[in-house]
């Protein structure tokens, strides 16, 4: 391998947004998730909206306003 090619490593600790953490590797030095295994609905089993910045209410005008026409 050639040298100071390689990104640096770092043993990091991924943290959701739900306050799950998981010890991993990264070449970020610190990991923020939004959803992980522990609180996504296909592994829980339980339903969850997960609406981030307005995104079906944006979609709900848009569509409107172009049907109204």
């Amino acid at each position: 391998m050639k040298k100071d090619i390689h990104p640096q490593l770092y043993y990091v600790t991924a943290v959701c947004a739900c306050g799950a953490e998981h010890p991993t590797h990264s070449t970020a030095p610190e990991l923020r998730l939004e959803i992980c295994s522990e609180c996504h609905p296909f592994f829980t089993g339980k339903q969850k909206f997960v609406d981030t910045a307005g995104r079906v209410e944006r979609f709900n005008r848009r569509y409107r306003r172009q049907a109204a026409q």
